[in-house]
């Protein structure tokens, strides 16, 4: 007998979440076969372990799918012996076992991002592919582009398993409310929801859970599908980098009164074991009858859905205008009550204007109160751990383990050399020097500072025998030109320094330099690796402040010394907190008259968006004149990773 509070109908789910080999499939089916092993061994035993979307290859393929892409019983048979294999290996019993395996499929000569449900470890037989859920809704916008690539699914519906019935949704499915629905409406007690949704949002979340915004955005999203219906939802997403897009994990479970029973952590590869009693679900239904009524309300809502995709308008039905007492006595016999079509014409009624008792205080809300941009302020802690993952793993994937970064002596430089030596280590970071002997000798001595607080190894090169060597050939060349020169010149060093000590340059431009094209192009925009590229100026300095740069460094005037007294924002004619308001606005959708609402004025909002809008091309590869069906980076789509 069990002891009081033990579930009478105990499920164990096992949420997964980990970093596949980008395009390796064969590797992640032998991973996936290990981890199911190791599944096996937890206590109690899950009785379905659950992977992300797109485990088998990686996320972000592009054109990558057919190269990737696998039929559902490939899939199957291959998993069942990779989990039989690795039992074996590790002396583990085999059991069986039920696994949700997020994949791009082969299906009727067509790819698709599809998720199947197997059972796994049969004692007297192959594995059982139980449902096959093919992704509905495929995101085509922002950092998506999965239409391009893979067919949609037109299908969402639970299905039968050994404990009980089980629906599956692919990332955005869950996004769209009806998804979850049609799942509990054909029987689901579980909606197993896999995602490959990548971090977005380092400003401080108020919920006190660790992790990015769009984290906390799914979690809500998880958990309005198992309240509104009464289910399980169990959500399992990716983590790892791809091309600078960092997954967060978080990977959890919620309760049909919408309470999160478990949750993976932030970034890391882990394995969360739950386990829940599905009496829940009655109890639950019982205090929140939600699906009985929408049960009962269907054939009306469906008759809405007919009419609404129909393009049906109905006329307007309204109760005719209340009678006078007297009226009513006189045609009490005859007083038509029914509905009335709305006439033709303005409807009119004779109003009481009433002073009010007492006057009520009044609330007012700015705009910056509700909604507007983003916010600018970083969540500091975690936006370094985003960071240093994304430089270990990147430079990981590209086989480097050692960094080599120019010190400027600014604000910028000196945040990507910290980053680099919480990520790589100390001793495999290289901080160079690169001065022409027109710069300032505060520069170099604020890249010593750097220099000798993280305790890496360094390289001071004169660079101004390379800059005079070409410039005497031309003698009328102007301040930008030279300008140019000497970062195209600091540049060439950095990467032959890459060569000799085998370490990857590091960039260092950030996000509103970038986007007012206050760089050189091919130059400062060279390194393949950029932590804070995405950062605004503003949030360079935040973190600058949270890693401990030195505040000499922090506070002074920002310049490119390439010229005595020249300064960023004198060059810019606007200083970085407005210009990174203004951005964040435009870049966000925000018109001009919203900016302005704001607080902004029209000479800055001009000069904002004429720097921004003239310096697209400083943004992207060279143009190529297109003469074939697959011009590379425009048919032939391959992400730096794969």
């Amino acid at each position: 007998m069990g002891m009081p509070g033990d579930p009478i109908r105990p499920l164990t789910i096992a949420l997964c979440q980990f970093a596949p080999r980008k395009g390796d499939t064969a590797a992640n089916l032998a991973r996936l076969g290990r981890l199911c092993a190791q599944a096996a061994t937890l206590e109690p035993r899950p009785q379905v372990v659950q992977f992300p979307e797109t485990a088998l290859s990686g996320y972000f393929v592009e054109g990558g799918v057919r190269e990737v892409a696998v039929t559902a019983g490939a899939l199957a048979y291959e998993l069942d012996d990779h989990y039989r294999t690795a039992c074996a290996a590790a002396g583990i019993t085999v059991v069986p076992m039920d696994v949700v395996v997020g994949f791009y499929e082969r299906w009727r000569d067509t790819l698709h991002n599809s998720a199947a449900y197997i059972t796994l470890g049969l004692d007297d037989g192959p594995p059982v592919l139980r449902h096959v859920h093919r992704k509905n809704f495929l995101p085509t916008y922002g950092l998506f582009d999965e239409e391009r690539f893979v067919e949609r699914g037109t299908d969402i519906r639970a299905f039968e398993t050994p404990w009980g019935r089980a629906a599956l949704l692919v990332c955005e499915d869950a996004w769209h409310s009806l998804s979850g629905t049609l799942a509990a409406l054909d029987g689901a007690q579980v909606v197993f929801v896999s995602s490959a949704a990548p971090a977005r949002g380092p400003w401080p979340r108020h919920d006190g859970v660790a992790g990015p915004y769009s984290a906390a955005r799914w979690e809500r999203l998880i958990r309005d599908i198992a309240e509104e219906h009464g289910v399980y939802a169990a959500f399992v997403n990716l983590v790892g980098s791809e091309g600078g897009k960092r997954f967060f994990g978080t990977s959890h479970l919620v309760g049909p009164g919408g309470d999160v029973r478990g949750r993976a952590p932030v970034w890391d590869e882990s394995f969360v074991s739950i386990t829940v009693d599905l009496d829940d679900l009655v109890r639950a239904r019982a205090d929140s009858p939600l699906l009985s009524d929408l049960r009962v309300a269907l054939p009306h809502v469906l008759d809405n859905v007919r009419r609404i995709t129909d393009g049906i308008t109905p006329a307007v039905l309204y109760d005719g205008p209340e009678p006078a007492a007297a009226d009513l006595l006189r045609q009490a016999r005859d007083f038509h009550t029914g509905e009335f079509p709305v006439p033709t014409g303005a409807l009119t009624r004779a109003a009481t204007v009433r002073a009010l008792p007492e006057q009520l205080p009044v609330v007012r809300h700015g705009l910056r109160d509700h909604g507007g941009p983003p916010p600018l302020t970083l969540d500091a802690p975690l936006t370094e751990e985003w960071l240093t993952g994304f430089l270990h793993e990147e430079m990981t994937r590209r086989g480097y383990g050692k960094a080599v970064v120019g010190l400027s002596g600014g604000v910028d430089s000196a945040v990507t050399a910290y980053l680099a030596v919480r990520a790589l280590g100390a001793e495999n970071v290289i901080g160079v020097r690169l001065p022409y002997r027109t710069s300032s000798s505060d520069s170099l001595a604020h890249a010593q500072l750097v220099i000798d607080a993280l305790g890496i190894e360094s390289r001071t090169i004169d660079i101004s025998g390379a800059v005079d060597g070409y410039l005497a050939h031309e003698p009328d060349a102007d301040g930008a030109r030279r300008g140019n020169v000497m970062a195209r010149t600091r540049m060439i060093a950095l990467f032959d320094l890459s060569a000799r000590y085998r370490a990857l340059p590091l960039g260092t431009g950030n996000k509103t330099e970038r986007l007012f094209g206050y760089f050189t192009w091919h130059a400062d925009d060279s390194p393949p690796v950029n932590p804070i590229g995405d950062l605004y100026k503003t949030q360079v300095w935040q973190l600058a402040r949270h890693l401990g740069v030195p505040a000499v460094i922090v506070d002074k005037a920002p310049t490119a010394d390439l010229i005595a007294g020249q300064t960023d924002e004198g060059d810019l004619g606007i200083p970085y907190a407005r210009a990174d308001e203004i951005l964040n606005g435009l870049l966000h959708g925000y018109s001009h008259e919203a900016m302005r609402a704001r607080g902004f004025g029209d000479d800055e909002l001009a000069l904002v968006e004429r720097r921004l809008n003239g310096t697209h091309w400083k943004r992207r590869p060279p143009a190529t004149a297109l003469v074939s069906q697959s011009g590379i980076g425009e048919s032939y789509l391959r992400p730096v990773d794969y």
